[in-house]
């Protein structure tokens, strides 16, 4: 697992197990708040021990950014933390979640001693804050990767912990394309210092509009070619001549992973696409 010091008490930990998924500690004068857990049992603890042990921090908030397992799996050695999540996000954890552990388990011992934690502080409209010494965490819904996704902002610092709504390729075969386009919309004009995304590196402050720009246009450029494929009554096959350079991405990031999420999406948009256009016929 790596780890970067973003901002004077900002600690960003990335993976080197799992696609590169990262996670983040906000440290205040009373203790920590941790933004997502990782997947494997051996990187959470080794947060735990960082923060608990070498830097004193006591860790009080877990912030589940959305209910995929390389978010939240981590969350169940932080006994005594408070949860927090959106409202979907528990639902999503109580049924999906649950049923992904129990597979997940059969096939992988090293997760044998993970256990689903259920977050006990939630929020459905609007937007929440949490107040943690000299630190507020500012949280609102960006749906889009997924229904439940949340983003969190440190305010006193304009870190803004992205989650999944950015990383190296959008990704919404599990939420909305709709959403996705609307969630990162509202991101932009933020003013942040840095962006934390849910896999990857660290947007600079400099790069963080031409990012969401770049993302937008990704999502624009593969709109645009599915509509054409499934108006000449295309195949899933045609889908394969546009790679995801075409659209101005990279196939580097996430040691090549982002070439089977660009596939994915292709996919996802097809089957809505054609689905909207045979209910026109």
């Amino acid at each position: 697992m790596q780890r970067e010091r973003v901002a004077d008490d900002i600690y960003v930990f990335t993976s080197e197990l799992y696609a590169q998924v990262t996670a983040g500690a906000v440290i205040t004068s009373e203790g920590a708040i941790l933004i997502d857990t990782l997947v494997f049992p051996e990187e959470a603890r080794a947060i735990k021990s960082f923060l608990e042990t070498r830097l004193n921090c006591p860790v009080r908030y877990v912030i589940n950014t959305h209910y995929h397992a390389d978010h939240t799996y981590g969350t169940c050695f932080f006994e005594n933390a408070e949860v927090v999540s959106h409202a979907k996000c528990y639902e999503l954890l109580a049924t999906r979640g649950l049923e992904g552990l129990t597979q997940a388990q059969q096939n992988m011992p090293e997760l044998r001693d993970v256990q689903l934690v259920l977050p006990n502080l939630v929020f459905d409209t609007g937007a929440m804050s949490i107040h943690l010494g000299n630190k507020t965490i500012e949280m609102w819904h960006s749906p889009g990767h997924s229904p439940d996704s949340i983003v969190c902002l440190v305010k006193e610092d304009r870190v803004l912990f992205a989650a999944d709504t950015l990383m190296p390729v959008p990704y919404f075969v599990d939420g909305s394309y709709e959403d996705f386009i609307a969630s990162l919309n509202a991101l932009k004009n933020g003013a942040y210092e840095n962006v934390v995304q849910g896999h990857g590196e660290v947007v600079l402050r400099g790069e963080v509009e031409e990012k969401i720009d770049a993302d937008l246009e990704y999502l624009a450029t593969i709109r645009r070619f599915v509509e054409r494929v499934v108006s000449e009554q295309g195949s899933l096959d045609d889908l394969d001549a546009l790679t995801i350079e075409d659209c101005g991405k990279s196939r580097i990031p996430l040691n090549g992973l982002v070439q089977d999420l660009h596939r994915r999406n292709l996919h996802a948009l097809y089957h809505q696409l054609h689905t909207e256009w045979i209910h026109t016929l």
